[in-house]
């Protein structure tokens, strides 16, 4: 291999790690903006991580139906502003992203994660909802932002309080007395 390929074709793996790292830290700045939903969150920043002509949908019976679909940041915008109010919709919100995929390619890149969220909303109410997600992603002035979001259910259930006032049992941390 002479020196311009060798050159060439790690000029060519960088340019790609790069472009995993950037959708890397969008998708999860995504998940941050989600985790606190609420008045004060940057709709702006929320809204610059899609392209602007993007989609966000819910597939699947149950998100389809649940959430629908929105074309273009201003409709995204919209949708998320529902969530933006006080009190806040959500009295915890926790994503969880696992199983992460990124393959990039002449279009832009498809990424696919496995979300767990951990929701306990203004109500008092606790969810657990694990979901696929699908999200093609494209560069747009110079940034990699999310040009088709999908989210398909995989499961959806109420539970317990999530979170609790209880003593962690530490093995030895200070011993736990037994009610009388």
């Amino acid at each position: 291999m002479s020196n311009e390929s060798l050159i060439a074709n790690l000029e060519a793996r960088l340019k790609r790690f790069e472009a995993e790292h950037s959708i890397c830290a969008c998708i999860n700045r995504y998940i941050v903006l989600c985790d606190a939903l609420d008045a004060s969150t940057p709709l702006a920043e929320l809204t610059g991580l899609f392209t602007t002509d993007a989609v966000w949908e819910g597939k699947g019976d149950k998100y389809a139906n649940s959430f629908g679909g929105y074309r273009g940041r201003e409709a995204i915008g919209a949708m998320f502003a529902t969530y933006m109010k006080a009190p806040a919709h959500f009295a915890l919100n926790v994503h969880f992203l696992t199983s992460e995929l990124i393959e990039i390619n002449a279009d832009g890149a498809l990424g696919s994660w496995v979300m767990l969220q951990a929701s306990t909303f203004a109500s008092g109410t606790s969810h657990l909802n694990a979901a696929r997600l699908t999200v093609h992603f494209a560069e747009e002035e110079g940034q990699w932002r999310m040009e088709h979001f999908q989210t398909e259910n995989l499961f959806s259930r109420p539970v317990e309080a999530l979170n609790s006032e209880a003593i962690l049992p530490i093995p030895g941390g200070p011993a736990i007395e037994k009610p009388a």
